[in-house]
């Protein structure tokens, strides 16, 4: 009967460790720590769809990371007021446009600044005017899909058209 407890004891221990090590991997990525913001300056950004963006995910400049997501909200009209940690090294033309992408086909959202030529930058609190929400992917497939059955559905009415015309033709007038 002892050595059915100390074997409890064992795994239960080794279940908490491999959830404390899945916790600890699942969250690696993100900024976690009030200290991830110093040296950053927040700029809103508003969208009509946030679809799968988080508080931690990414936003990039030319492929590098230039900061995070802080903060998410509705405003009056229902759309995405996203809040955006900039770091403070890195100046972005006040032009700029902001925009949703995912991380190959599934993968995770993160913001995408497409720079400005303006000389100005923005500034602590300042509001991204150029702004383009998530894509659903399920959605995209499906006006895909659509798209595919229209022209099937078109081509088929031409055969039949053709067909059609035809046999309203006389036998010499098909020969010719």
């Amino acid at each position: 009967m002892r050595n059915n407890d100390n074997r409890d004891t064992l795994v239960g221990g080794l279940v908490m460790l491999v959830v404390a090590a899945l916790f600890v991997v699942s969250y690696g990525g993100k900024d976690l720590s009030a200290q991830a913001n110093v040296g950053s300056y927040p700029v809103t950004a508003v969208f009509n769809r946030v679809d799968g963006l988080f508080e931690g995910d990414e936003v990039r400049l030319g492929g590098i990371r230039i900061g995070t997501v802080a903060a998410q909200k509705l405003d009056e009209h229902f759309r995405a007021v996203v809040t955006l940690n900039i770091d403070s090294a890195v100046q972005v033309p006040v032009d700029s446009a902001a925009a949703i992408h995912t991380d190959g086909l599934f993968g995770s959202k993160f913001v995408v600044f497409e720079p400005g030529v303006e000389d100005q930058n923005l500034k602590a609190g300042d509001a991204v005017e150029y702004t383009q929400g998530a894509v659903i992917v399920g959605e995209l497939l499906g006006l895909i899909i659509d798209e595919g059955k229209a022209r099937k559905e078109k081509s088929a009415a031409a055969q039949a058209d053709n067909n059609t015309q035809m046999q309203d033709l006389s036998p010499q007038e098909q020969g010719n």
